[in-house]
């Protein structure tokens, strides 16, 4: 590949560069701006004191957390320590770094915490003012009230939190819950929107669930192919497929011309971009 490549390919690290760091906080975000990615792709909930956390899931996963104490938490406990339940402080002496993660064994191990939102822009910012996020509203219909706001309090604490720092022109904001993107182009109209499209669901259907067209559709990278990829890019879409891990799934995406890749492992894709 030439180093025309990477200028073409929008290099987005998944949760920072869960490969390498522990997934969504400082250190991994920091390392994926070291590394060189053009955005940096996370995924947000709120706490109980109305902060915009970084976080895959709105409670604490027994997979990649200890308790405050630095003990386990057991399997299938994770959602007692709901976000929604916890101040941002109580969220803080949860050690999300430290734990063994068997899916990426490679990843550095050191002791740190879910950050907010507000802490990443702050973080990233002064390492390159020029990063972009791709902000992930994780919602579902059952979550309301209980782990997360209704989706008009959700989009309104996280775009009052990107509107604090410099940052509105390189962000995006993208989910699966079509409730979440109405309420963006509501409340924001000018914020690029990327609609996320599930292995078990097809582009064609999700798109007509929304009752605008996106700037971005983002699907699992198995939904694609050339032809796939062309035809939405010729009706004005960017295609940015998640998440691609190995170095043939990167290469092939890069045939299809993708707009940009989501990737745990953004050193694999600048290698290749080079």
């Amino acid at each position: 590949m030439n180093s025309k490549t990477s200028q073409i390919i929008d290099i987005q690290g998944h949760r920072g560069c869960r490969g390498l760091m522990p997934e969504n906080t400082l250190p991994a975000f920091k390392k994926a701006i070291v590394l060189g990615v053009h955005t940096l792709e996370l995924d947000v909930a709120i706490s109980k004191d109305n902060k915009v956390i970084v976080s895959h899931e709105p409670y604490m996963n027994p997979d990649i957390c200890l308790d405050a104490n630095g003990k386990e938490i057991p399997e299938g406990n994770g959602e007692k320590y709901n976000l929604y339940q916890l101040t941002y402080l109580e969220i803080k002496a949860f050690d999300c770094g430290t734990k063994f993660y068997e899916r990426f064994p490679n990843q550095e191990k050191i002791q740190t915490y879910k950050p907010s939102l507000d802490e990443v822009f702050s973080t990233s910012e002064v390492l390159n003012p020029n990063i972009k996020y791709n902000i992930e509203i994780k919602a579902l219909p059952e979550y309301d009230g209980v782990f997360t706001p209704e989706p008009e309090e959700f989009v309104k604490l996280v775009l009052q939190t990107i509107q604090e720092h410099p940052v509105f022109n390189r962000c995006n904001l993208q989910s699966f819950d079509v409730r979440i993107l109405e309420e963006i182009k509501k409340q924001a109209p000018e914020m690029q929107v990327a609609i996320l499209v599930d292995a078990s669901e097809g582009i064609p259907e999700k798109l007509k669930q929304l009752s605008y067209k996106p700037e971005i559709i983002s699907p699992y990278y198995k939904l694609l192919d050339k032809e796939t990829t062309n035809y939405y890019q010729e009706q004005g879409f960017k295609v940015i497929p998640w998440t691609v891990n190995t170095a043939s799934q990167m290469q092939e995406m890069i045939r299809f011309n993708v707009d940009g890749i989501i990737t745990d492992f953004p050193d694999v894709l600048l290698q290749i971009c080079q």
